[in-house]
């Protein structure tokens, strides 16, 4: 049975929330209620323990994630639109707070071969193919199962040829809220013909809330000893690369602006970072600890846990304050962090990197877990 919050939950969720309530601002349903492609979009609000979220079934974004500071002060720490006109057009940045894929990051040249067939893509990226081209998931309807007051069942079956993508990709993914101030999204997958998959989440984090300044001050830990080097578009050389006396060692704690702008031929095909880092892993399937982030003047700790073999660590290169957030704020150069957790990009060109490739009679399952927390 679905089960959907109307207005008067939506008092409850704000009357539960801890800390100063008239600080959360929830945007109603009807500046998202329409129609795309036949098939209704609506936007959703989850609770649990500290946490208030936003998602709409459009891309299946996350829209607004308020979390409170040290003093219990709330702000909303995710990048996105305030109504879904600007979703539908993205004006200025087409990937906020969405599920990217069926293959998240890269494909070189916008093709692949599996046997003896060839696949091309839209190239929407520098001559390449990005998370899964001009529609992928981010820019389709998804079907709402069920919500409840902390989570929220979606799926959407990716039709063989969507994007030149092989195989009906049928995907089930679930958001939820815990108790312990957790953001889970879980992802399974099923397919008819072999195809390559590879999804992630796309919410672009500030921890001080939308639009209130830099990044480069966050003290950041990545869990890796290695990442997989790219070249002036963004696409792995095949490379395997350490990164001990690097601007790329993040094992040990660094503030993201303490060496963004050395002297890094990496660094400079990024634009900063924007790289895929190889996790440190000690089981091969379950959630392990990937990265965190620090926002030092309001005590935010952002933790992130996976089961996938790496993460994309991009720290807001692209945004040139043209765009506006749900605040009337410009969206600027290095104000947002994404920490995108997957499989490596382009796999499907590198035959030593862990396999993307989803056979039918297969699962694709991936895990993610993004904990709020202050120090």
């Amino acid at each position: 049975m679905k089960k959907f919050l109307g207005a008067m939950a939506l008092c409850l969720v704000l009357a539960s929330c801890a800390g100063k309530n008239d600080e959360i601002v929830l945007f109603p349903e009807s500046d998202f209620n329409t129609e795309v492609d036949g098939r209704p979009v609506s936007v959703y609000t989850l609770k649990s323990g500290d946490v208030v979220m936003q998602v709409t079934n459009f891309g299946a974004r996350v829209v607004s994630l308020w979390t409170p500071d040290r003093n219990g002060h709330y702000e909303d720490i995710v990048l996105g639109y305030n109504n879904i006109d600007n979703y539908i057009n993205n004006p200025g940045e087409r990937f906020l707070g969405a599920v990217v894929g069926p293959y998240a990051n890269r494909i070189a040249g916008g093709t692949y071969s599996i046997g003896d067939e060839t696949y091309n893509f839209p190239l929407n990226n520098n001559g390449q193919t990005l998370h899964g081209g001009l529609k992928g998931l981010d820019m389709v309807v998804w079907n709402v199962d069920s919500v409840d007051e902390d989570s929220i069942v979606l799926s959407y079956l990716h039709p063989d040829g969507q994007d030149g993508m092989p195989g009906n990709l049928n995907i089930v993914m679930t958001y939820t809220l815990t108790p312990e101030n957790e953001f889970r999204v879980d992802y399974v997958a099923e397919t008819d013909k072999a195809t390559h998959v590879n999804i992630s989440h796309h919410s672009f984090f500030n921890l001080k809330g939308e639009g209130n300044g830099t990044v480069t001050d966050n003290v950041m830990v990545i869990n890796a000893s290695h990442t997989t080097p790219v070249n002036e578009v963004l696409i792995p050389s095949g490379e395997v690369a350490d990164v001990t006396g690097t601007p790329f060692d993040f094992r040990e704690p660094h503030t993201i602006g303490e060496r963004i702008e050395a002297d890094d031929q990496q660094l400079k095909n990024g634009l900063g970072y924007d790289h895929n880092w190889v996790l440190d892993r000690k089981t091969p399937d379950q959630l392990e600890f990937a990265a965190s982030v620090h926002e030092p003047a309001s005590g935010r700790f952002l933790e992130v846990f996976t089961d996938q073999p790496a993460m994309q660590f991009y720290s807001g290169n692209f945004f040139d304050g043209s765009t506006t957030g749900k605040y009337g704020k410009a969206l600027r150069f290095r104000e947002s962090i994404a920490l995108e957790t997957q499989k490596y990009p382009d796999t499907p060109h590198h035959a030593h990197f862990p396999s993307t490739l989803l056979n039918p009679g297969e699962k694709y399952v991936h895990t993610c877990v993004y904990r709020f927390s202050v120090k």
